[in-house]
């Protein structure tokens, strides 16, 4: 797994900064390797922290910390990945193939476009996901797929 590359949508992104089944899985993985971001991913994992806030989860320190952490992370620690139109055709052709939200579709597409461009050095990647559904639709459309919801809770 040297050369492997992890593209991570949010629900998975979140567990770096929420503890969840799969976090420790998760901190691993960002601590050791190269982890990808679709753009759109920064939004959604922000606004799951101020879901989790709003719900009770989170007391006003601590989600302050938790995203300020994470937006720290998006300058120095991920690649992100800006979409280009001809990735949003792609996601809406996903949306005909598979019942995705709008965003999962947009970060699948993001995750295909990098695997194509990744193909062409021999370098792998994986796509990690804790939607069980964006996890089916991504296999279908033949990327490696881990969902951290369904690993064992240590290391």
């Amino acid at each position: 797994m040297a050369d492997s590359i992890f593209c991570f949508d949010s629900s998975a992104l979140v567990k770096q900064y929420i503890p969840e089944p799969g976090t420790q899985w998760v901190r691993a993985i960002v601590r050791n390797y190269e982890v990808v971001i679709a753009e759109i991913g920064i939004v959604e994992v922000a606004a799951a922290l101020s879901k989790r806030k709003r719900m009770g989860d989170l007391d006003q320190e601590t989600y302050e910390d938790f995203l300020e952490v994470f937006l720290q992370d998006v300058e120095r620690g991920y690649q992100i990945l800006v979409a280009a139109r001809d990735t949003f055709n792609l996601a809406v052709d996903l949306t005909r193939r598979h019942p995705l939200r709008a965003y999962d579709a947009v970060q699948l597409a993001t995750a295909l476009r990098l695997a194509e461009a990744l193909k062409a050095e021999r370098l792998s990647m994986t796509f990690v996901s804790a939607d069980a559904q964006l996890c089916t639709a991504a296999e279908q459309e033949g990327l490696a797929v881990v969902n951290p919801n369904l690993l064992p809770e240590t290391l």
